[in-house]
């Protein structure tokens, strides 16, 4: 199950396009990301790659256009979306789609498929010890006339601590997010801790899911930034 949920609170930046609306999100057109997906033993499952395709300013809000691409590891795409987040200079509100997976999204793409929740919101003013709203999102399959309901809880978000983490794409400090994500899928229901190590003027580090029993599942690193 540890492709269930991707925790994209996606990169962040101080530099922006036209305005300091975030200090954590990329709002500068052309900016990209390419993000290694990790399995429990340390290997590659595949390549997340990110774009901001589009900004526009309306009203004192500013909305950017994510655009989402998934590579095997043989290099194949297997899966492209796009999802988008505003800004009102406080709050960055991401799109519910950004938590479901991209590897589920591609198994159900020819199916029909809802999704409804609400959106996943980052302060730009964080703090150690700081408690963050909770997030859901709801999907409902057809499946050939049978229709298949699953729904996914982000909650317990906190700012855990701030810790330095190095990988290929340099060295940053970070603030440690942990959530519980809680998924329940016909009669199947389950809750997997996570932590995303997010960097001022980066964005999102490194993302870890974990099982029941606190051992890792899955990660998700920064390897190249572009902008």
């Amino acid at each position: 199950m540890k492709n269930l949920i991707i925790l994209l609170t996606l990169s962040c930046f101080t530099y922006m396009a036209s305005a300091q609306c975030s200090r954590y999100y990329p709002l500068e057109k052309g900016t990209t990301f390419t993000y290694d997906n990790l399995n429990k033993k340390g290997k590659s499952d595949g390549i997340t790659h990110y774009k901001v395709s589009d900004v526009s300013t309306a009203g004192g809000i500013t909305t950017a256009t994510m655009e989402v691409k998934l590579t095997d590891a043989k290099g194949k795409e297997s899966f492209s979306s796009d999802y988008s987040f505003t800004c009102d200079g406080d709050v960055v509100r991401i799109d519910y789609q950004s938590l479901m997976n991209t590897k589920m999204l591609e198994q159900f793409k020819d199916m029909e498929m809802e999704i409804t929740g609400t959106e996943v919101e980052l302060p730009n003013n964080l703090n150690v010890g700081q408690d963050l709203a909770d997030a859901n999102v709801a999907v409902s399959i057809n499946m050939s006339g049978m229709n298949m309901k699953m729904n996914v809880d982000t909650v317990n978000r906190k700012v855990e601590k701030k810790e330095t983490i190095t990988t290929s794409a340099g060295t940053f400090d970070c603030y440690v997010i942990y959530s519980e994500i809680k998924s329940k899928m016909m009669m199947t229901n389950q809750t997997f801790p996570s932590r995303l190590w997010l960097a001022e003027g980066v964005g999102l580090v490194k993302q870890e899911t974990y099982n029941k029993n606190g051992k890792l599942m899955g990660s998700t690193v920064l390897t190249s930034l572009e902008m």
